[in-house]
């Protein structure tokens, strides 16, 4: 699978920890940056890898910021990105089950490297459902485009 990975400085070290261990799984990894502690701005990276993943050249991404919520923000401003901050293994299942998210959030302050790792695996390999959940992401879609066109 294609990722595109990205943290701020706060997160950095998870990124770090998690773009080996996806490599070990043999997943083609792309790194959105930070690549230092150096304090820098989240919606940058936030940003690089929500467009990698809407524009299809990853098949999903990655995210870390201290609390997760900045990261998903931003992410979630970016048409057709559905990112969610993942913390426990059931709504992990039910964020992929669901919603068929696209972007995996982890909250670096709150969350240790082995259950990342963890959610990591439940999260790559839960398929969407589909069926009724279908209905709903066509609703969003729909949000979606109608606020493009009328910002336009």
């Amino acid at each position: 699978m294609r990722i595109t990975i990205g943290s701020d400085h706060g997160g950095y070290e998870l990124k770090e920890k998690l773009s080996t261990f996806l490599r070990r799984l043999k997943h083609k990894i792309a790194d959105a940056g930070t690549y230092n502690q150096d304090s820098c701005d989240y919606p940058d990276f936030g940003y690089k890898v929500a467009k990698s993943v809407a524009g299809k050249k990853a098949d999903r991404g990655i995210l870390i910021c201290k609390s997760g919520i900045g990261m998903c923000i931003v992410a979630n401003k970016v048409p057709g990105v559905r990112a969610a901050v993942l913390y426990d293994n059931k709504q992990t299942e039910f964020s992929r089950l669901h919603s068929d998210t696209n972007v995996a959030v982890f909250a670096a302050s709150f969350i240790k490297p082995h259950k990342a790792k963890e959610l990591l695996k439940i999260w790559l390999k839960t398929d969407f459902e589909g069926g009724r959940h279908n209905r709903r992401l066509t609703k969003i879609k729909k949000i979606e485009n109608d606020f493009r066109r009328k910002t336009k």
